[in-house]
């Protein structure tokens, strides 16, 4: 089991910044891939950005150059850096965790809001 807690999501205008938080309840050097996802009103929920075997990075075209994921080993915690917000990045954005032992297994959490307006 891997417990995912987020923070840091808010209120922004266009062109500020955020950073998101995410602390996992082990260490996640037993974690195969961590990264944040995001679901905007009425719109599937899609990948932001997900680092894999702790140095394999992904990003989503729409954010790729304006968002970073970092990742603190000590404080088993993943950051996503967003920067020149937009309007279209408004959204519920989720951490997510993937294991592979024991087991392949799945972990979310409860997701932190992320408002751009002016």
């Amino acid at each position: 089991q891997v417990q995912l807690v987020e923070s840091g999501g808010g209120l922004v205008q266009p062109g500020g910044s955020l950073r998101l938080s995410c602390a996992a309840s082990r260490s996640i050097f037993s974690i195969y891939s961590m990264g944040w996802y995001r679901q905007a009103p009425g719109k599937q929920r899609e990948l932001v950005a997900v680092i894999s075997s702790g140095s394999s990075y992904n990003y989503a075209d729409s954010v790729e150059g304006r968002f970073t994921i970092a990742t603190d080993n000590a404080k088993n915690t993943v950051y996503l850096q967003m920067n020149s917000l937009k309007l279209e990045d408004t959204a519920v954005y989720y951490c997510n965790a993937k294991i592979v032992v024991p087991s392949r297994a799945e972990f979310w959490g409860k997701g932190t809001q992320v408002t751009v307006s002016s």
